[in-house]
């Protein structure tokens, strides 16, 4: 009898110990990366307040971006965010995977209202003419810039340092940490 319940009491303290490892491993995951889901509402209305310029090409988006640490265009979450919005919201049916289509191409190097975060966010957030829908209505301003640093990612032509997560489907570019427009462009655009 005594075996057993020695056996049973050295049980319990196993089960016991690993309990409080993994206890202790989800606490370090926890503060691995620290994520913000959703945006403070003061941050994300100072984020819809980027400035163009008259021609609405370029401009500078707030301070509180850079305060924020440019976290749109860095982040791996973020930037894997952008991808899942790429694909959630339709943005192959014109774009493809960044080659073009019935939508400009990201990767040539022509952009139309150039590369710039504040510009690819305003293209999204108000559309442009000849067929961009304005997405201001569909999606919330983080997601919004979420989705352009994504685009701006696979047109990039020097690669980024992180990336959004691999897809398991066959890929017809490569991927946004190569630099596809790099790869697939290398003398870049011509005049």
């Amino acid at each position: 009898m005594s075996r057993v319940s020695h056996w049973s009491s050295s049980l319990l303290l196993q089960i016991a110990l690993a309990g409080v490892l993994l206890l202790a491993a989800g606490a370090f995951g926890l503060m691995w990366e620290g994520r913000q889901l959703r945006l403070d509402p003061p941050v994300s209305a100072t984020l819809q307040k980027i400035r163009l310029m008259p021609n609405r090409i370029g401009g500078t988006p707030p301070e509180v971006y850079f305060a924020l640490g440019s976290p749109f265009e860095s982040g791996a979450y973020e930037l894997s965010q952008g991808k899942r919005l790429y694909t959630w919201f339709g943005c192959p049916a014109c774009h493809g995977e960044g080659e073009g289509g019935k939508g400009p191409s990201f990767l040539d190097g022509w952009w139309i209202y150039g590369p710039s975060m504040v510009s690819i966010v305003a293209s999204i957030r108000d559309g442009r003419p000849n067929g961009m829908p304005a997405f201001r209505d569909k999606m919330m301003i983080d997601q919004i810039w979420q989705l352009a640093g994504y685009v701006k990612t696979i047109g990039a032509y020097s690669p980024p340092l992180n990336a959004p997560g691999r897809n398991d489907d066959r890929q017809t570019r490569p991927a946004e940490n190569r630099g596809p427009a790099t790869i697939l462009f290398e003398e870049g655009p011509s005049p």
